[in-house]
């Protein structure tokens, strides 16, 4: 990293920040070209850092969906472990299972633009040290499970499993309900709060921190597509995640 900035590296940065402002009213569909971007900047201040070690946050929702993979639950009951391959068992693996495909998915697609772009791999390693995802998320705690075929009627709190989705819930008896009660009478479903993922996009690279909302909407509908194709695969098909 150079010291200082120079009245070249200066004009230099005001015709980058006049390409921004196109960019970024152009909208959308020029998301494909804002890793161009940053090749000019890089070579203007090496790694592209905002000056004086600023930081720029953007947030992201993630909702919609109405069940749940049995990966992003968890257990604390080992006979339930046993019988659900997959099925983490505490609340702090989930989150971090969360925080490691929302990172990954997001370096994935910038990734993909800086190769397509014919950035040397030192650039692309640059831009991406310089960006971190930070997630958060309140998992559901499976404590016993209800497979089809099944009956429950001792009113345990229960996740209703079909396959690899958690599609329901049987709350704990209530006091004062019948002694016996099947749980699929009383089952309800998922709460919104295990449904719901949030999280951060903060950089300090000078050009990322001037991309439009638009344009960090692009990457992380890229990101979600991404998963759709993995391991998540139709659990996400009604997820939506809005940047703001």
């Amino acid at each position: 990293m150079g010291e200082g900035i120079r009245k070249a590296d200066l004009r230099q940065l005001s015709e980058i920040e006049n390409i921004i402002i196109l960019t970024n009213k152009a909208g959308p569909s020029r998301a494909p070209s804002m890793i161009l971007l940053l090749v000019s900047i890089s070579t203007v201040f090496g790694c592209g850092v905002i000056p004086g070690g600023q930081t720029s946050t953007r947030t992201f929702t993630a909702s919609g969906p109405s069940n749940l993979p049995v990966i992003a639950v968890y257990t604390n009951n080992n006979a339930v472990s046993a019988l659900i391959p997959g099925i983490a068992t505490s609340e702090n693996a989930v989150q971090a299972l969360a925080q490691r495909f929302a990172m990954q998915t997001v370096i994935d697609v910038l990734e993909i633009e800086g190769r397509r772009a014919l950035l040397p791999d030192s650039v692309i390693s640059n831009i991406l040290g310089q960006l971190q995802v930070n997630t958060t998320y309140e998992p559901l705690l499976c404590p016993n499970l209800l497979q089809p075929g099944t009956d429950q009627d001792d009113m345990k709190s229960t996740c209703i499993i079909v396959g690899s989705t958690v599609t329901g819930i049987c709350p704990a008896k209530a006091q004062g309900a019948p002694r016996k009660m099947k749980c699929q009478m009383v089952a309800t479903s998922i709460d919104g709060k295990h449904l719901t993922l949030s999280g951060t996009l903060t950089t300090t690279n000078i050009i990322m921190a001037n991309w439009s909302r638009s344009m960090w909407q692009n990457v992380v509908d890229r990101a979600l597509r991404m998963l759709r194709s993995g391991p998540f695969d139709s659990h996400l098909y009604t997820v939506t995640v809005t940047v703001s």
